[in-house]
């Protein structure tokens, strides 16, 4: 594989080639972030899709998991609110911290993302020989190991 054009002459070729991928990632994920109603943005996608795998918790924790100010949230929220796709609770343990949870149309949502989001990338997996796909599947697993012990990088950074 060629590193991609606009590459230092000197990159690093796995960075590159990491760097490449990560252009057909986020292309996928564009794409199945679609199969939401359009009147979900992308953002608000990603928020349902984190907080579908987090589960009920406090939005200062999603705020944190998406990386994003606690604002953000609420603002993403209140629009979601709207559209019956997440709803705001209460903590049992202390009533001033605002819970968010997604609702049944929002799981709805989510699962049509991941089922497309996982057809992409089978597709693209299935164009590997065996072996090769294997070992692209261990080594998503290991960057994902090493990205979870990597506070901004961790899992609900994602």
């Amino acid at each position: 594989m060629q590193p991609p054009e606009d590459a230092a002459p000197d990159a690093d070729p796995d960075v590159a080639a990491l760097d490449g991928l990560t252009v057909v990632l986020v292309g996928i994920a564009w794409e199945c972030a679609h199969a939401a109603p359009p009147e979900v943005s992308f953002p608000q996608s990603r928020l349902l899709l984190v907080l579908d795998r987090l589960g009920r918790v406090p939005s200062s924790q999603l705020a944190a998991a998406m990386g994003v100010n606690a604002s953000s949230v609420t603002r993403l929220a209140d629009r979601l609110e709207a559209m019956g796709y997440v709803v705001r609770g209460r903590s049992p343990g202390n009533r001033s911290v605002v819970t968010l949870e997604v609702t049944e149309a929002g799981h709805e949502i989510v699962a049509r993302m991941l089922a497309l989001r996982h057809a992409a990338l089978g597709a693209l997996l299935d164009k590997l020989p065996p072996s090769q796909r294997k070992a692209a599947g261990t080594a998503a697993r290991q960057l994902l190991h090493a990205a979870a012990a990597t506070p901004a990088l961790g899992p609900g950074a994602m």
